[in-house]
């Protein structure tokens, strides 16, 4: 189930659990990291564009996140894009990705609520997302300690868990993993990611992992990443994959 909002400038998707019977002004405010501020209840996310920021407001846990774009096009325009539809806004499309994931069990964030607000012939849209609890990125994991093989292991079946229900990640690197005080893995960052039939795109996503991890590893101890250390991904990934006709 989905509430689909109108506002005075777009429109908004939210988990009706989480919007409740606020009124769509006072929701709208969820997206503006000033309101957050004022409240003592925002945290700015390290790393990225400056883009993404946590909240912390009573029982909530959320991460928000404007979308920017980059690359040579950011130049021109840090954070709208061509009004193609509703159907073709990226928060959206990420928003409901996210729930139809979740609802597969597959250890994504919950999706909270999106915007758009439309110009001319641009938009501008943000998401919030429920912040996966006492988790932190795989690449600050690896910055400070080496990983044992099983969690390597672990990583590269989550990887075809994802891949078995179809899902492209369009940007798989050791920043979108998450790794927990349980010690479980999840994903994050589904901008430009969609559920398509089996082809050479898993492979692309293995490809887009291992440069990642080939990068971050270059200032780090030599114990962090290695040819060995992917072999057990692999292997993870290998028998994960296998799972769907063992």
């Amino acid at each position: 189930m989905k509430t689909r909002i109108a506002t005075a400038t777009g429109a908004m998707l939210a988990d009706p659990q989480s919007v409740g019977n606020l009124p769509p002004d006072a929701v709208e405010s969820w997206f503006d990291p000033d309101y957050w501020r004022a409240r003592g209840e925002l945290t700015a996310v390290n790393g990225g564009r400056g883009s993404a920021w946590f909240i912390a407001s009573g029982a909530r846990r959320w991460v928000l996140r404007h979308f920017r774009r980059g690359g040579f096009i950011a130049r021109y325009s840090r954070d709208r894009y061509v009004w193609a539809g509703e159907e073709r806004v990226r928060a959206f499309a990420e928003w409901r990705l996210l729930r139809q994931l979740g609802e597969q069990g597959l250890p994504v964030p919950k999706a909270v609520a999106a915007r758009y607000q439309r110009g001319l012939l641009s938009y501008r849209c943000d998401l919030i997302t429920q912040r996966i609890a006492d988790a932190e990125a795989l690449s600050a994991v690896l910055a400070r300690q080496a990983l044992p093989e099983p969690l390597w292991r672990a990583v590269g079946a989550v990887v075809a868990r994802l891949q078995r229900a179809g899902v492209d990640h369009a940007d798989l690197n050791a920043h979108n993993l998450l790794l927990d005080g349980r010690g479980l893995i999840s994903v994050i960052d589904f901008d430009r990611g969609r559920v398509r039939r089996p082809g050479a795109w898993g492979l692309r996503n293995l490809r887009r992992l291992q440069r990642s991890f080939e990068k971050i590893s270059g200032t780090l101890p030599p114990d962090r990443y290695s040819a060995r250390n992917w072999a057990w991904l692999l292997a993870g990934y290998e028998a994960g994959i296998g799972a769907e006709t063992g």
